[in-house]
C-alpha cells in the first residue's frame, strides 16, 4: 500500500468509509483489479496492543483508547441502566474487539431479508458461496478461505463437555458446529482462533502483500465529516485528518462505518428523518425517515451463576465455550431457535450483581435470538464530536420479555440437572424467584449487550427502506452501504459471519457488473 495516512491527490474509482469487518475485506477484494484504485479510510490505526490476539483477554479490550465505548440511553426494560457498546476503532474494527464466536446463523433468518428485497442473492443459498469463500474451516485445500474458524472441542473445558452432556440429556441433538444450517443443538462454539490467538479481519483479509499493492491507500487516523452531493450524486468526501482537512473524491462510494456511524454520517451530511435533522440543527438535503431506524441488538442475561464443588480451571478460550440454541419451552422442538444458552466456564454477570472468585463459579448465559424490539439512533448536532442518541428500546416488547423469561428457565434447567452434579453446588443467582414479576425484575438487571447492533440502514424494496437489493442508498447514485446496518432482522447468533458475507456478495456482484460494463 501507500503509507498510511497518503491523502489520493486525485480521484479514486473506489472510496471506502471505515475499515472495520466489511470495509477491510471490501479494500482487499476490490484491489485485486490492479487497473482499480481503492482508498479505504479509517478513523483508528493498525493497533498493537498483544491483548488483542489472546482469546481469553477480550473483556478488557473494552474501554480501551481503540473503543469507540458508545453509551446508550437509560433502558426502562433494563432498570433504567445504561449500556455500554463497544466498537473498534481500528483497522479491523469490531473484529478485534469481538467474542470471536463465529455462526452463520439459521437459514430461516434470511427469509425476511428475501422477503422484504424479493432478492435471492440474500438468502441462504444465495449466500452461502460467500460464507464458503470466507471461511478456512481447517480443512485445508485450495478452496480454504482467508479467515479462520476454529472447531473448539479439543480446547473447551471439562465443565463445557458437561453442559454439551447435560443438553443431551435433556433432549437436544449434539452438532459438529452452529454453521452447516441447523442451529437447534448444543455444541462447542466455532471461533476465529488459530493457534491459540484471535483471528482479526485485519490478518485475514489485510496482508502485508494486499497492503504493498500500489492501487490500494489505506488512510488512518481520519474521519469522514461529511458526504458532499452534487444532485443525485457523491461529489466528494471532507475528511478530517492528522493534518487538517481534505477532500476525497471517488466514482463509488462504499459507506462501512457500522450501524452507528454510518447513519449518523449520512444525517450529518444532511440525508436522513427531516424532524431529526432540524432538530440537530442540520439541514435537511435529502429526506430519509427510515435512517437509524429499525435498531437492533441481542441482549444476554449474565446472572444465573453457580457455585462450584471444586476448582474451575479457566479457559484456554475466551469463557463463553459453548452456545445451546432451542425453541422456548422444549429442548426437543427442531427448525429455527427462539432462546439460547451459553455455558459460561466464569462468574459473568451485570454490574447489578457482584461476581463469585473466578475459579469458585459458573454462570450461563441465556438469551433471545430474534427480539421484536426495535429502537433508533439520532445525531445531535452537525460535527463529529456531538454525541449521538441511541435507544435500542430493550425488551421494550412482551414477545422479548416471555423469550427471555423461557431461555432463564432453560438455563436453571440445564443448571440444575443431574448431569452438572460433578460440577454444582448451588445456584447463586437468580435464588429463589419463581413468579413472571420476579423473573423479569431479575433479567432487567441481568441483561448485558451481546453487541450485535444492526438495522438502521436497511435494505428493502418498500418505501421506508433506505438502500436498496443491490445496497445502493436509494437517493443517490454512487453511494452504497456495506455492513450490518443494511440487514433487516438479526440472525440467530453472532452476526459477523453475516456481516463478512454480505460483504463478499456484494464485492461478487460489483466485480461481475464491471466485467459485463
Amino acid at each position: 500500500m501507500g503509507d498510511a495516512n497518503r491523502t489520493t491527490g486525485s480521484k479514486a474509482d473506489i472510496a471506502i468509509i471505515g475499515g472495520g469487518s466489511a470495509g477491510a475485506l471490501l479494500a482487499a477484494r476490490l484491489s485485486e483489479d490492479a487497473g482499480r484504485r481503492v482508498v479505504l479510510i479509517e478513523a483508528g490505526t493498525d493497533e498493537t496492543d498483544p491483548d488483542i490476539w489472546n482469546p481469553a483477554a477480550w473483556p478488557a479490550l473494552q474501554g480501551r483508547s481503540y473503543d469507540w465505548d458508545y453509551t446508550t440511553t437509560p433502558q426502562q426494560g433494563t432498570a433504567g441502566r445504561i449500556h455500554h457498546w463497544a466498537r473498534g476503532r481500528m483497522i479491523g474494527g469490531s473484529s478485534c474487539l469481538h467474542a470471536m464466536g463465529y455462526m452463520r446463523g439459521h437459514p430461516d433468518d434470511f427469509k425476511p431479508w428475501t422477503e422484504a428485497t424479493g432478492d435471492a442473492r440474500w438468502s441462504w443459498d444465495g449466500l452461502l458461496p460467500a460464507f464458503e469463500a470466507n471461511e478456512d474451516r481447517e480443512t485445508g485445500g485450495p478452496d480454504a478461505g482467508p479467515l479462520t474458524v476454529h472447531q473448539t472441542d479439543a480446547d473447551a473445558s471439562p465443565l463445557t463437555h458437561a453442559f454439551i452432556e447435560t443438553g443431551m440429556a435433556l433432549g437436544l441433538k449434539r452438532l459438529h458446529g452452529h454453521n452447516d444450517g441447523e442451529m437447534i443443538g448444543v455444541t462447542p462454539n466455532a471461533m476465529n482462533i488459530k493457534d491459540g490467538k484471535r483471528v482479526t479481519v485485519a490478518d485475514a483479509w489485510l496482508t502485508e502483500d494486499v497492503r504493498a499493492r500500489e492501487n490500494l491507500t489505506i488512510v488512518t487516523g481520519s474521519r469522514v465529516r461529511r458526504i458532499v452531493t452534487d444532485g443525485a450524486r457523491v461529489d466528494r468526501l471532507e475528511v478530517v485528518g492528522p493534518e487538517g482537512t481534505t477532500q476525497i473524491a471517488a466514482e463509488t462510494i462504499l459507506l462501512c462505518a457500522g450501524s452507528l456511524e454510518s447513519p449518523a454520517l449520512l444525517m450529518r451530511s444532511g440525508i436522513g428523518p427531516g424532524d431529526v435533522l432540524e432538530a440537530a440543527g442540520v439541514d435537511c438535503l435529502i429526506d430519509m425517515p427510515g435512517i437509524g431506524q429499525n435498531l437492533q441488538d441481542h441482549l444476554l442475561g449474565a446472572g444465573n451463576v453457580y457455585a462450584t464443588r471444586k476448582h474451575l480451571p479457566p479457559s484456554k478460550l475466551q469463557h463463553s465455550e459453548s452456545m445451546c440454541y432451542m425453541k422456548a419451552g422444549d429442548f426437543t422442538a427442531t427448525g429455527q431457535p427462539d432462546i439460547v444458552v451459553g455455558c459460561g466456564v466464569a462468574p459473568i454477570v451485570s454490574e447489578c450483581f457482584e461476581a463469585p472468585e473466578p475459579g469458585t463459579a459458573f454462570s450461563f448465559l441465556f438469551g433471545v435470538t430474534h427480539p421484536t424490539s426495535r429502537g433508533s439512533l439520532r445525531i445531535t448536532g452537525p460535527e463529529l464530536g456531538d454525541p449521538l442518541i441511541i435507544d435500542p428500546a430493550y425488551l421494550s416488547t412482551e414477545n422479548d420479555r416471555a423469550k427471555f423469561r423461557a431461555a432463564l428457565k432453560a438455563a436453571r434447567t440445564i443448571g440444575s440437572h443431574a448431569g452438572l452434579d460433578e460440577w454444582r453446588d448451588r445456584e447463586i443467582f437468580p435464588g429463589e424467584m419463581e413468579t413472571d414479576a420476579e423473573l423479569d425484575d431479575f433479567i432487567a438487571k441481568a441483561a448485558i449487550t451481546h453487541h450485535h447492533p444492526c438495522g438502521t440502514c436497511r435494505m428493502g424494496k418498500d418505501e421506508a427502506a433506505v438502500v436498496d437489493a443491490d445496497l445502493k442508498l436509494k437517493a443517490l447514485d454512487n453511494l452504497y452501504v456495506v455492513d450490518a446496518s443494511v440487514m433487516p432482522t438479526l440472525t440467530a447468533g453472532p452476526i459477523h459471519a453475516a456481516v463478512l458475507a454480505v460483504a463478499e456478495t456484494f464485492t461478487r456482484t460489483m466485480i461481475a457488473n464491471a466485467r459485463e460494463a
